[in-house]
């Protein structure tokens, strides 16, 4: 077994945690609590913008359904008239310097998630220094920024936290990187606004969230199909996200019959990993689909989602973003 499927048993299974892991786990969470006290005191800077800032994070290594809900709460906060930009490190892509996100960036170069959440519509902005990159979103007119995956990303002072939660895994063995899948320890949901739980089961205080899917759409032709003609039939299902059985899991409840291909988190796509030598349908996430596209064949298919929250959410979301600012 190789060691990433070694420690995701560990994680989410009944397997136990490495020996050697566990010293590492108590350094990183050493480490982390000094950091965090760092900027707590001030002896490490935190930039504070001239706008209000929303984080979107999460506690685990993986994926949650954290750019579902950024792309869900940009398009809220549009209709209620404010101007959202999307501020994100770029991973996966070679972009170093802050840069402002064109109308067809390029997933090589800047991330695949900025490249999903700028096919949204919404302004994006990438760059490993966030608080530059945000600026960049305030001088093209946007008037609340959002931070894709920044909940450990103290650098960027924020008015509003939202930690993401997988509702079926929740918080694996409860351990601290690489023992368990905790980036910060579980009391750190004390000291966010929301807790947004994507799926799964739903604890006290967890605000739900639901991935809706219901049509297919080609990567060649840009052409619409619904997921209900896929119903009994064999479908390649090609997944490189931080957790691809969510994806396989979601077609099968719509009656799919699921090949499974599994890549790692991020994966840069090649023509040949997706050379399956038949003509059975190729179905694909968003995020790896803008990966695709250059070199997309007939019968390639993405499945977009759509995250689904109660309005009482937003709602709330906005109160905070209304009160006065902290300086």
């Amino acid at each position: 077994m190789a060691l990433g499927e070694r420690l995701e048993s560990a994680w989410y299974g009944t397997a136990r945690a490495p020996w050697w892991s566990l010293p590492l786990a108590g350094l990183y969470g050493a480490v982390s609590a000094i950091r965090r006290s760092l900027y707590r005191s001030g002896l490490l800077r935190s930039t504070r913008l001239s706008v209000p800032v929303i984080v979107i994070g999460n506690l685990t290594a993986g994926g949650t359904g954290k750019t579902p809900l950024t792309i869900a709460v940009a398009e809220a906060l549009r209709r209620r008239g404010y101007t959202p930009g999307v501020v994100s490190r770029g991973y996966g892509g070679t972009q170093k310097e802050p840069q402002l996100l064109d109308a067809s960036p390029d997933p090589a170069v800047v991330g695949d998630e900025p490249c999903l959440i700028r096919s949204s519509g919404v302004a994006v902005a990438v760059g490993r220094d966030r608080p530059a990159a945000a600026q960049l979103l305030i001088k093209a007119g946007c008037d609340v920024v959002i931070a894709d995956d920044g909940l450990q990303h103290y650098a960027l002072a924020r008015d509003v936290e939202i930690c993401v939660i997988d509702g079926v895994r929740r918080f694996g063995n409860g351990k601290l990187l690489p023992a368990g899948p905790l980036r910060e320890p579980r009391s750190r949901l004390q000291q966010v606004d929301f807790r947004v739980c994507n799926g799964g089961v739903f604890s006290p205080g967890d605000v739900p969230m639901h991935l809706q899917g219901s049509q297919a759409r080609g990567l060649l032709d840009n052409h619409t199909k619904s997921m209900a003609d896929f119903v009994g039939q064999t479908v390649h299902a090609v997944a490189a996200i931080g957790h691809p059985q969510r994806f396989f899991a979601s077609l099968r409840s719509q009656g799919v019959l699921v090949i499974e291909h599994p890549f790692p988190d991020h994966h840069a796509f090649v023509a040949k990993d997706l050379d399956y030598g038949d003509s059975t349908p190729v179905l694909m996430t968003e995020k790896d689909a803008v990966k695709c596209q250059g070199f997309a064949q007939e019968n390639w298919w993405s499945v977009p989602v759509r995250a689904v929250l109660p309005p009482a959410f937003f709602d709330d979301l906005e109160a905070r973003l209304r009160r006065p600012r902290s300086r």
